[in-house]
């Protein structure tokens, strides 16, 4: 059976990472979810993807220079022109911590899974995870099963060094490595740099996947993590990995030719912004 990870929440519906994309996300019956986390500058766990708050919000600057309390007063929800149902709280109440994310989801009383993203770099470096895992085992988190009551728990980064540090905690079945193809463009781009720059820095990321390439053969990661364009371009690695157990949970799968691709490739978890969509496929 394929599982279906709504990315973001229902991220295509509602803002990323808000209370709205999360209920909509069980709503549409999805199997899990998935979320990515930072540490404010009081040292909380909180639900946003980038380092900074200025694309998802009416505010700037880097979320770890801000307090909880200052994210709070941020609206991070208008800025995706749609409006959000009473039931699923103001426009006050869209930011999460992940504890409040702990919270909705058990709230659902049935099996779902939570597959956590740990983003890097950041200022605090493997802070972040300890700051997460001191969360879950303060809620009930069983390391070994990676079980919280209904929740199933599983761990994921592009860092290799973060999965290196997860794995003294948590078994290699509930580690996901995150894989894809870099280009430079692409990291020009996402970090603002100019052709030398991008160049250096896609060189710096390309060997650091590298490890994380390792850490998949070797099964120290359990979960493969990649892209689409990375099941298309890398078949033969894609089929080793099969081949040693490994499970493969693909993003980010909205199109209904991708969600094909991944059946017939045999893709046991699939990330989407769009879990209604991709649940009538299947």
């Amino acid at each position: 059976m394929t599982l279906i990870y709504a990315h973001r929440g229902s991220s295509a519906r509602y803002a990323e990472h808000t209370r709205a994309a999360y209920l909509q996300a069980m709503a549409e019956l999805a199997d899990g979810v998935e979320c990515d986390v930072h540490l404010t500058a009081d040292q909380r766990v909180v639900l946003l993807h980038d380092s900074t708050v200025d694309r998802t919000s009416d505010g700037s600057g880097a979320v770890a220079d801000k307090t909880l309390a200052e994210l709070r007063t941020l609206d991070f929800s208008s800025w995706k022109g749609v409006d959000v149902p009473d039931e699923f709280g103001s426009v006050s109440q869209q930011f999460l911590t992940l504890d409040e994310l702990l919270d909705l989801l058990l709230a659902a009383e049935r099996p779902l899974g939570l597959a956590i993203e740990f983003k890097h770099p950041n200022p605090f470096g493997d802070r972040l995870e300890e700051a997460t895992l001191e969360l879950l085992l303060s809620r009930g988190w069983l390391p070994q099963s990676s079980r919280l009551g209904s929740l199933s728990i599983s761990f994921m980064s592009f860092d290799p060094d973060a999965i290196e540090y997860l794995s003294q905690t948590v078994p290699a079945r509930h580690l996901c490595q995150l894989v894809a193809e870099v280009k430079v463009d692409e990291v020009a781009k996402e970090l603002g740099l100019g052709p030398v720059a991008a160049t250096a820095a896609a060189s710096a990321i390309r060997a650091s996947l590298a490890k994380g390439l390792r850490l998949l053969d070797d099964g120290e990661a359990g979960i493969a993590g990649p892209g689409l364009e990375y099941l298309r371009a890398m078949p033969e690695q894609i089929q080793r990995w099969f081949d040693a157990g490994r499970t493969f949970r693909v993003w980010t799968v909205d199109e209904p030719e991708d969600v094909r691709f991944c059946l017939d490739s045999g893709v046991q978890e699939i990330t989407t912004n769009k879990p209604a969509e991709v649940r009538a496929l299947l």
